[in-house]
């Protein structure tokens, strides 16, 4: 839910909140605290529950309900593509046909399947939201492209270092170690902080345990020799409570660095997505399982896993291979 706070006014106190840019406040009849700790949540719930079932009223509510998760983040880049055409739709009132029509002009304006995959995933998920809450009678199905396959494209261990090298800042070149050496998302290495950084046992906690949002992937795993040298010599010059900062200021994005580097290397595909993608090839290469890389990965799902990271395995079928031998006749 959003942040909503209990303040006063002229003796009694109100519910607030902000919508958008603009600040809701709400009384609450009440000059007693506690009373007004009482009564807050249900009149933020009735206040902010839609009033409408346009899919705008539902995704507004969504969002709201939502607030402070990363999720919310992304979905504004989907809004844009699908308002135009869902949002003053009955949530009740959309087919199959107008999904496929959405997929068909999205092509045609050259954008590719996974987006559009991922587009139509949060109509989909907001009239999942939109049912549970009993806003709507059922949550029709949502047609959508299939997902795309994973891209293959991963880095070398030569190509890593070579990308260090060619980091023209030093908290890129950190960056790099640590979603390399840990197998983290972009957002969980920049999000890290010094707190869950154990330099003395050699373990860093991707996941932050005051953080109540749902977050993907995010392990507790040990770090390697060359990477605790890294952070240590790190810490020593630290200006913020981030592991990854600048100019004594956490940082948002180091795509554009990466990409530097990336270009410099002539590996201009490099992406923070690919170095996750790289640890998982490499462990895979040395041999390890898919429940111990789903683990160190933060899977849910060993199947997952080794439906994209098993074929780089140097074990993997090869039992069956040997089955088909064609031996020759006595």
């Amino acid at each position: 839910m959003p942040e909503w706070r209990i303040t006063r006014l002229r003796g009694k106190y109100c519910v607030t909140w902000n919508d958008g840019a603009t600040r809701r406040r709400y009384g609450l009849g009440t000059a007693s605290h506690d009373e007004a700790t009482r009564r807050a949540p249900a009149l933020y719930a009735e206040l902010t529950r839609p009033r409408g079932t346009t899919i705008e009223d539902l995704w507004h509510a969504y969002c709201l309900d939502m607030a402070g998760r990363a999720i919310v983040g992304t979905m504004k880049y989907s809004w844009r593509a699908l308002s135009g055409r869902f949002a003053k739709m009955d949530a009740m009132s959309i087919s199959i046909a107008d999904c496929r029509a959405h997929t068909e002009a999205r092509r045609a304006a050259g954008i590719k399947d996974g987006t559009i995959h991922t587009e139509l995933g949060h109509l989909r998920m907001v009239l999942k939201w939109a049912e549970k809450h009993q806003l709507i009678e059922r949550a029709l199905p949502v047609e959508r492209p299939s997902k795309p396959e994973p891209r293959d494209g991963y880095l070398t261990r030569s190509e890593v270092a070579r990308l260090i090298g060619a980091a023209k800042a030093h908290h890129i070149g950190l960056a790099i170690r640590l979603m390399l050496g840990t197998g983290a998302r972009s957002t969980a290495a920049l999000q890290l902080t010094w707190n869950r950084v154990d330099l003395h046992r050699g373990i860093v906690q991707l996941r932050d345990p005051n953080d109540q949002a749902r977050r993907k992937g995010r392990a507790t795993v040990p770090i390697n020799a060359g990477l605790l040298e890294a952070l240590r010599n790190a810490k020593e010059g630290a200006l913020t409570d981030y592991v990854i900062e600048w100019a004594g200021k956490p940082v948002r994005s180091v795509r554009r660095g990466l990409k530097a580097a990336g270009n410099a290397i002539g590996r201009s595909d490099v992406s923070p997505h690919m170095l996750r993608h790289s640890a998982a090839v490499w462990l895979a290469e040395d041999g390890h399982s898919m429940d111990e890389i789903a683990q160190f990965l933060g899977h849910g799902d060993s199947k997952i896993t080794a439906r994209v990271y098993a074929r780089f395995s140097p074990t993997y079928l090869r039992k069956l291979a040997s089955s088909l031998e064609i031996r020759s006749v006595p």
